[in-house]
């Protein structure tokens, strides 16, 4: 059955060649937003057109299968398909495809029992630094102060998220650059950005040699650190996150002569004082539209000899 061929084919035509596009779009900085969107888009087309591959090879192969998934069609769109004319080919595909989806699926929720194991974690080692109080409540803090030598501010997510400041990080921030830091870390909050790094995550560590999931998950840790930034900038200007950025990271060696092994600090600060405008609204659309239609594609070759009969 060729459209299952073609299916199969089209998810690894976008895993391969997408990357290399998306590399090459020097507007994802100006939108890290859009980008996120589109890399979302892609990634869901290659999964889609791998399930979609692996149903009608399933229905190629298996009569019980078949008569689930064309159960309501007409006599004529199942010939179409022509499900009786395929080789062995069909049933190996099917398999090799659902388990595959299976092993993202473990993946998946591997990744998200070590993020809650690691949530716990640093729950249970916050309240032993910093104690409840007899009138306190869990969680009804959502900023929580810590003793520390160290600048470092961080987001704990969960049903109750907090942000975590230490006090040598309030110490060093001035003015308004608490207010951006904080801004920063509620612009992760709210846009869920942890889903999106545990997915990525997960389907990096399962195909570990498929170029877009690497990708993706590359492209995902940078990409929210600068959609948060401008979350920040917006309400507090750039150069105050900027000037936060580098007031809590200067003792680390990032800003140094020699490069550190965090070297896009330094490139996320210079994105924000270099302040390059943002597209036009009329561009982003039409870049949220075409990413949109992205994962349209593999429906569309889904229901070629469908359409080809009925119309």
């Amino acid at each position: 059955m060729w459209v299952s061929l073609v299916l199969f084919l089209l998810g690894l035509l976008t895993a391969l060649t997408a990357p290399r596009l998306l590399a090459r779009a020097h507007w994802a900085e100006r939108e890290p937003v859009v980008a996120l969107w589109v890399w979302q888009c892609v990634v869901a087309a290659v999964l889609l057109s791998f399930a979609l591959s692996m149903t009608f090879s399933a229905s190629a192969t298996w009569q019980a299968v078949r008569g689930q998934v064309f159960a309501p069609a007409p006599r004529a769109v199942v010939d179409a398909y022509e499900l009786g004319t395929t080789g062995p080919w069909s049933a190996v595909l099917a398999v090799a495809l659902a388990a595959g989806g299976l092993w993202s699926g473990a993946m998946l929720g591997r990744e998200i029992g070590l993020a809650r194991a690691r949530r716990r974690r640093r729950r249970c080692e916050l309240l032993v630094r910093a104690p409840l109080l007899p009138s306190e409540r869990p969680g009804a803090e959502r900023l929580v102060v810590l003793e520390g030598e160290r600048a470092d501010a961080w987001w704990l997510p969960g049903t109750a998220p907090r942000l975590v400041v230490t006090t040598a990080a309030l110490r060093r921030l001035k003015g308004r650059q608490l207010d951006a830091l904080l801004a920063h870390e509620q612009g992760h909050a709210r846009a869920r950005h942890d889903w999106l790094l545990h997915c990525s995550g997960a389907l990096a560590a399962g195909f570990p040699g498929v170029p877009v999931f690497a990708a993706f998950r590359e492209e995902m840790h940078r990409l929210v650190e600068l959609a948060a930034d401008d979350v920040a900038s917006r309400r507090f200007g750039r150069l105050t996150i900027a000037l936060a950025l580098v007031e809590l990271n200067e003792d680390r060696g990032v800003f140094g002569p020699v490069p550190s092994s965090d070297a896009s600090l330094p490139r996320r600060v210079d994105r924000l004082l270099t302040a390059a405008p943002r597209l036009t609204a009329g561009h982003r659309l039409r870049l949220t539209a075409a990413a949109a239609l992205v994962p349209v594609v593999p429906v569309l070759v889904a229901f070629v000899p469908a359409l080809r009969t009925l119309g």
